[in-house]
């Protein structure tokens, strides 16, 4: 029994909840990508379908709109699997148990999937309804959003005509995303040798903990303190009287680290000195950091095991650490608040005859993003067989001044709620920016409905945020003559 035939837009909703009855986690879309192409052979609509999965069908114009400019629409057709801890739901083979309370609808002990299964719903709808005035559209529906954009940046793009493209990713009504960072995986390697400690010493364990952390992109702005960072410099404040064992922080490379460690020997003579010094930078780092993360200390104890580094190896890793950019490095000049240009180490490792530092760099300006690759690359030049790796390259999408699209959408908004929408800029990856690189002059808008908690078992979707964005896009559709 439908759960949301009752509710408008009837068409959104319909396909909403046949969407919700497929499991269609990361990496297991296969079936919804096969019912989106029965879709299109059933209403004879031209449709391309990739052995990743994605799906692209195209919708001639209406009468009216044959010269009319085409719009691509798009969305990720995968969600993010999350359940409540008592929820014995199977995602990779269930559907979703859909519920209405109030004016939201939730799926029951799991995440919904709002992001991003409202696009999908909302593109169905408009090819599903022939009293939708169009010009052509080529609705691009992509997977694996969730997991890296893989989907969108393995899509052959060569049948799209059109450069404008309406986004349908977005979970804040009212607000229009127009520029997002576009970022890559940098990874740092630093060979090292080792060699028993050559003087009398004693094992100490560094520690910084205690930080707050946070997204390295949604949060780089707030001045937190990087673990590894922190690190680099309390090492380095006790140079030359050790050798590193090991130095160890962090889990991803797109989260400031909360914590890290390093394991040192040191001489005995200049043991003291240590200890003083580790104290010194304790409390320069709570002095530093008092106001945006208060609970951060460096703590030392003596203890640990394993052969030294010699002291190149020693000297090489330090330098990395104490001199690698980190943190914000450029501001937007087009857009007031948002971070331009950034990077972020995020995980740093410690291997028998290897130490990794891998950073998250992000930009929307393409050749910043770059020159910091650039900077890593310069740091490495004198340190013995250093190299650098560059993973997961994905461009950014530039702010346009001059965007009619844009214009478009500002004048209806105004018009349908009576106050303009907030314009901005996301400083974090999103597949309009991979659209933007394969798309040489894209004009493109992300817009969405109100949802709630995303990618947690507590998310939901807003009914009426939903039918008013629908009478926005369909105004929007109608005005492309």
């Amino acid at each position: 029994m439908a759960v949301l035939d009752h509710l408008e837009p009837r068409g959104v909703f319909h396909f909403f909840e046949e969407l919700c009855s497929m499991p269609h986690g990361s990496g297991n879309t296969k079936q919804v990508s096969d019912w989106l192409a029965s879709f299109a052979k059933e209403r004879g609509l031209e449709y391309y379908q990739d052995d990743w999965n994605n799906v692209i069908i195209i919708q001639e114009a209406t009468p009216g709109y044959e010269n009319a400019e085409p719009l691509i629409l798009q969305g990720h057709m995968d969600m993010v699997c999350e359940k409540a801890p008592d929820c014995a739901k199977d995602m990779a083979k269930e559907g979703l148990d859909l519920a209405v309370e109030g004016d939201t609808v939730l799926a029951k002990g799991t995440t919904l999937g709002g992001d991003d299964s409202i696009a999908v719903a909302m593109m169905l709808a408009i090819l599903d309804d022939p009293a939708i005035a169009h010009p052509r559209l080529e609705c691009v529906f992509t997977v694996d959003e969730e997991v890296g954009m893989e989907g969108a940046m393995y899509l052959d793009v060569s049948m799209l005509r059109g450069r404008r493209l309406l986004n349908l990713d977005s979970e804040d009504e009212g607000v229009f995303t127009v520029s997002c960072a576009g970022g890559c995986m940098s990874t740092c390697t630093v060979p090292v040798k080792r060699e028993p400690y050559p003087f009398a010493g004693t094992y100490l364990t560094l520690r910084v903990d205690g930080l707050l952390g946070g997204h390295s992109g949604a949060e780089i702005h707030k001045g937190r303190a990087n673990a590894n960072v922190l690190l680099g410099r309390a090492l380095y404040a006790i140079l030359p009287s050790l050798r590193i064992v090991s130095v160890d922080g962090g889990l991803k490379d797109n989260a400031i680290p909360v914590s890290a460690a390093a394991v040192v020997a040191v001489k005995n003579r200049e043991l003291a000195g240590a200890l003083a010094a580790c104290r010194e930078m304790d409390e320069a780092f709570r002095n530093e950091y008092a106001v945006t993360d208060p609970g951060v200390r460096l703590t030392v104890t003596e203890g640990g095991e394993g052969l030294p580094m010699d002291w190149p190896s020693t000297h090489s890793v330090i330098t990395l650490l104490a001199c690698c950019p980190n943190g914000v490095q450029a501001m937007s000049a087009d857009i007031e608040g948002l971070v331009q240009t950034s990077l972020n180490l995020g995980v740093l490792t410690t291997g028998e005859t290897e130490v990794k530092a891998t950073f998250c760099v992000r930009s929307s300006i393409e050749s910043q993003k770059e020159m910091l690759v650039d900077k890593l690359r310069c740091l490495l030049t004198n340190m013995r067989r250093a190299t650098l790796s560059v993973s997961g390259d994905y461009p950014g999408w530039q702010y346009r001044h001059d965007s009619p699209l844009r214009d478009l959408l500002t004048e209806v908004f105004t018009e349908q709620y009576g106050h303009p929408p907030r314009v901005e800029a996301i400083h974090a990856g999103l597949e309009c920016g991979l659209f933007s690189g394969k798309l040489p002059g894209l004009d493109c808008v992300s817009v969405g409905p109100d949802l709630d908690e995303i990618h947690t078992f507590r998310e939901r979707l807003h009914i009426a945020s939903t039918a008013r964005l629908w009478a926005m896009v369909v105004e929007v559709l109608r005005r492309m003559k």
